[in-house]
């Protein structure tokens, strides 16, 4: 069950155990994903998540000069912590104090160069603070919009305030903790080897009903149906790939849920298609939420009743490098700073996004940095030979250190070519687990060829697409 060993908050199990975990009855997997349902729970919500969340419920609609003013004294506090106890940041340039927070912030941070990707993953180690202990933080991997596999240092703080953010979004829509739910996402929850429902999992402490979203053939898809709509889920959560899939079977068979039973649908983890939000949309009757946020927890943003991405300025900083400007929004390349006290300080990090920042307040009423969009990871789906489609394959590169960069391509129903660009421990070895881990999420007889790459070429337009498939009607 790679779910529970490689989960995102650090947990690192080992193969044997997956196959333990295959070879187990249902009723006794459902058992398992319970247990890993209180593990997450207990990590998440700690007295911390609740101070959190508290108090910025409260804040988030106070004015724009108090945001600033919280921003800027949490800034001065992160760049007095980095110069002091970060090895890589001991020579960052002092606050400069203009006496306007806005002004203030952006002076400041002008003077400090953005961080890149290369150099934090070259020199990792220089930016862990020297005050905490190894027990203080939890250390992780991300293979991000340009997989590019990077070590994350975390904290159980940090965490929490992550979640905080994404539970003050909930609440808002009417949403608490304790409500029975339904998720999209990653956890390798059913083995591959069953071809037969069920293709979900139950988590009885967290009420939470696990979808498979690896085995989403147009035959498996008609079995998600009749379990979505005997649950009591009272929100969705997933990837917007996935929901899409669900969704179009859901329409294709008439059997949409009826306006109002659901109080949303939260996505994240893909940049949001407004063809996939029309259909969800449609197919759960209910509006779509969406979240945007980082492995590294250095950014979050979440959207409004109209759609808009807000930044949640409590959490962090974001900026943008104008690539193309109106008199109404400017877009361009996103650097983004963690506030709080992260374990490793991320500064003006350039995180590989591009993301149109509107000039105007929105219409909401919340006051802050608002979003048009973002635009992250948006790849093509895979296709089994089975039929199967399959939205996301990065979880397979996240822990890999020993690989730089990775790049899926598809050009026939039964094949896979992967192009990875090794780093200095990636050996043969490093090979037959990549090929295994892919085999698990796409089944044994998809021919699977690695290919090693000094570089992988990007788009015209200079982005990194981590999934390319040129087969004829593939593209949804």
């Amino acid at each position: 069950m790679r779910f529970l060993l490689h989960s995102s908050e650090g947990s690192d199990l080992r193969p044997p155990l997956d196959k333990i975990y295959a070879s187990l009855p249902i009723p006794i997997q459902n058992l398992m994903c319970t247990a890993d349902g209180y593990r997450r729970f207990r990590q998440r919500f700690t007295k911390h998540f609740h101070g959190c969340l508290a108090e910025w419920e409260e804040s988030v609609d106070r004015p724009l000069a108090w945001q600033h003013e919280n921003q800027w004294s949490q800034l001065k506090a992160l760049i007095e912590h980095a110069r002091n106890d970060v090895y890589y940041y001991r020579f960052l340039p002092e606050p400069i104090d203009t006496g306007e927070a806005f002004e203030s912030i952006a002076q400041t941070l002008k003077e400090i160069p953005p961080l890149e990707k290369s150099v934090y993953r070259a020199r990792t180690a220089d930016f862990l603070s020297s005050r905490l202990n190894r027990v203080d933080y939890t250390r992780r991997f991300t293979s991000g919009t340009t997989g590019t596999a990077l070590k994350i240092f975390d904290s159980a703080d940090r965490l929490a305030e992550n979640y905080a953010v994404v539970w003050r979004q909930r609440r808002s829509f009417g949403v608490d903790l304790g409500d029975p739910f339904l998720a999209f996402t990653g956890q390798m929850i059913v083995p591959i080897t069953q071809t037969d429902e069920p293709f979900w999992r139950r988590d009885y402490h967290s009420k939470r009903t696990l979808f498979s979203i690896y085995h989403m053939s147009p035959k498996n898809l008609v079995d998600y149906v009749d379990p979505i709509h005997d649950s009591e889920a009272s929100y969705v959560e997933g990837y917007p790939s996935a929901l899409h899939l669900v969704s179009r079977a859901m329409i294709e068979s008439g059997r949409c849920l009826p306006a109002g039973r659901l109080k949303a649908v939260f996505t994240s983890s893909e940049s949001l298609l407004a063809y996939q939000r029309e259909r969800i949309e449609e197919a759960f009757g209910a509006p779509i939420r969406d979240h945007y946020a980082s492995t590294e927890h250095v950014v979050a943003m979440t959207s409004c009743r109209l759609g808009r991405l807000h930044v949640d300025m409590e959490f962090g900083i974001v900026e943008v490098e104008p690539m193309e400007e109106t008199e109404e929004w400017v877009r361009g390349p996103l650097l983004v700073t963690g506030l709080g006290n992260p374990p490793a300080p991320m500064i003006r990090y350039r995180i590989g996004d591009i993301g149109t920042r509107l000039k105007a307040p929105c219409e909401c009423g919340r006051p802050g940095d608002v979003y048009l969009d973002i635009d992250g990871r948006i790849e093509d789906y895979v296709v089994t030979q089975s039929g199967r489609l399959i939205g996301r394959l990065d979880h397979v590169f996240k822990g890999r250190s020993d690989i730089v960069e990775s790049q899926i391509l598809q050009s026939e129903a039964s094949a896979l070519v992967v192009h990875v660009v090794p780093s200095g421990g990636y050996s043969e070895d490093s090979r037959r687990r990549l090929v295994s881990d892919l085999h698990e999420r796409v089944g044994r007889e998809m021919k699977i060829e690695i290919r090693e790459l000094d570089r992988i070429e990007r788009e015209p337009n200079g982005k990194f697409r981590a999934v390319k498939s040129t087969v004829a009607g593939l593209r949804i």
